[in-house]
């Protein structure tokens, strides 16, 4: 389920993304984002009108390797995902969706793409386990982890939230966290494009490659 509320201010439509706990059914309440969309578009895609500076995290890949994200994904077309391995329905359903989608694209696009997936449950998410997971989706994709806070911060400059995993009223260990994809263009490093999990392969599909272009979709 989505949580999502808006409010029109002028022209534009805030909208104010909520933690969702995948798997629980339980919405969260705080505040992840709040960016600028077209009042009444149904385009998977916000544009946004201040792009993010991507994050500067060090962190691990699924080979136990130092990651820079940075200096890895500069210059190339970049969506990044926060999600856990461990979730049963949105984050597996975002990265299958991306990986369909990016299967469309030439084989030199396809190499060019760099899809970060960097986990909200370290704990249990090692690399060995993250990179198995990874694996069952598309080789290509990079799994990072790391420490909690360091995962949290970083997040946090993109205007997600995560919180530390917690045991919800069945004893099963959930992770809150903001559902939001965020492309960062190739060509200014700046996560200029967000979507949300309402986003379909379709639209991934039609989007790809602007975003590998560094344009608008």
């Amino acid at each position: 389920m989505r949580y999502k509320t808006f409010a029109a201010a002028a022209l534009l439509a805030a909208a104010s993304l909520t933690l969702t706990a995948c798997g629980s059914g339980d919405p969260g309440d705080k505040p992840v984002a709040v960016v600028s969309e077209e009042a009444a578009s149904d385009k998977a895609a916000t544009v946004l009108d201040k792009p993010f500076v991507k994050p500067d995290l060090v962190l691990t890949d699924t080979q136990g390797k130092k990651y820079d994200l940075r200096k890895e994904t500069a210059g190339k077309p970049t969506l990044i995902y926060f999600g856990y391995t461990h979730c049963p329905d949105i984050c597996p359903l975002t990265m299958n969706n991306i990986a369909v989608a990016k299967k469309q694209l030439p084989k030199a696009e396809q190499d060019q793409l760099r899809v970060v997936f960097v986990t909200t449950d370290p704990e249990r998410d090692t690399p060995a386990e993250l990179g198995k997971w990874i694996n069952g989706i598309d080789p290509q994709f990079i799994g990072l982890t790391g420490d909690f806070a360091t995962i949290q911060a970083g997040a946090r400059t993109l205007g997600i939230s995560i919180d530390p995993p917690r045991k919800d009223k069945n004893g099963k260990v959930v992770s809150e966290h903001g559902t939001q994809v965020i492309a960062f263009s190739p060509k200014t490093n700046g996560g200029y494009v967000l979507y949300g999990e309402d986003a379909k392969v379709e639209d991934y599909t039609k989007d790809l490659p602007e975003i590998i272009k560094g344009e608008n979709p």
